[in-house]
């Protein structure tokens, strides 16, 4: 039951948004992973899956704004043609997974991009990053035919997620494009099926 006292309610916070774009292949300094982890993508639509993924891999980092959608809304984002979902395993568990959207120009986006929190810590964020920054620069040839070949691959992240996303991104070859801060509202995080292990409303974003 979520609680309707002071404290589940939306609170303003300062939150530091950044914009990271690769604008060349060549920029990927790729990174592999010791433990064995296989990524494949998901070639059949599912509204269920999409949404557990997000569940799951969202828990510990404040993504509720799916939570609000309807079973209309999720089904006409797993059925678009420019958009695809890749799953992570590591002996047959779901690791983590990410989702690109190839979009008008050439632009591929890493929509959502993480690792499920049992998987943290094992080195597997660098690997998983590094096959999504591969199929992102693939899109137009192997996975959205009709949107060309990919000009350069962007995504957004924020002091929100999880605290060493910017870190990996830049690590891995992005370069800041934008960044801003302003005060957002952030939402309950009872919202989400399970407890954040702390709430993002209230603690500084350096002790997420």
């Amino acid at each position: 039951m979520i609680d309707s006292g002071p404290a589940a309610k939306i609170v303003q916070r300062g939150v530091t948004t950044w914009t990271l774009r690769m604008s060349s292949p060549d920029r990927l300094r790729p990174v592999r992973a010791d433990v064995p982890m296989r990524v494949e993508r998901s070639q059949v639509p599912s509204i269920d899956l999409s949404r557990a993924l997000y569940a799951a891999v969202g828990s510990r980092v404040c993504w509720t704004d799916r939570f609000a959608w309807d079973h209309e809304t999720w089904e006409a984002w797993v059925n678009r043609d420019t958009m695809a979902t890749w799953i992570a395993t590591v002996r047959g568990t779901v690791a983590g997974f990410f989702e690109l959207e190839a979009q008008p120009g050439g632009a591929v986006e890493i929509v959502l991009f993480g690792l499920l929190p049992q998987f943290y810590g094992q080195g597997l964020g660098g690997a998983l990053l590094t096959a999504c920054v591969e199929n992102a620069w693939r899109g137009g040839v192997d996975w959205s035919p009709g949107a060309g070949p990919t000009s350069h691959v962007f995504l957004r992240t924020s002091t929100l997620d999880h605290r060493h996303a910017v870190r990996n991104y830049l690590a891995r070859g992005f370069e800041t494009a934008e960044a801003e801060t302003a005060d957002k509202p952030v939402p309950d995080p009872r919202l989400a099926p399970w407890p954040l292990p702390r709430d993002p409303r209230l603690v500084p974003a350096s002790d997420l």
